[in-house]
């Protein structure tokens, strides 16, 4: 009956800590600011711990949180490679030295009201 509950409750644990291991999230427009490969914006879509991520190439490719460091880093499955995001999902640095930076729209223009 012991070994039972044991088991019950490293279930549980495992499976919630997966589920908070990615708390931040990535879904956005990201623009390579070094090691680009191409010209055009980068994007990533979330959907829970998956990723979708087109690269400024446009390449496509699948990621997930990273086996070792599931809270801070990513696995890009297309390139065999890693990367280290930042706390509030600003940046992405992959392990080839590429980084991507979100991409934040100016402020729409204020109207002026005519006197």
């Amino acid at each position: 009956m012991k070994r039972l509950l044991m088991v019950t409750g490293m279930a549980a644990a495992l499976s919630s800590g997966a589920a908070l291991a990615q708390s931040v999230d990535l879904t956005g427009t990201y623009t390579c600011v070094q090691m680009c490969r191409g010209d055009l914006p980068a994007h990533v879509t979330q959907n829970g711990p998956e990723l979708n991520l087109t690269t400024e190439a446009g390449v496509p490719s699948r990621a997930w949180p990273d086996w070792f460091s599931p809270a801070s880093r990513i696995w890009i499955d297309a390139y065999d490679i890693s990367a280290v995001y930042t706390p509030d999902g600003m940046t992405i640095q992959f392990d080839n030295g590429t980084i991507w930076q979100r991409y934040v729209p100016p402020p729409a223009p204020s109207r002026r009201r005519a006197k």
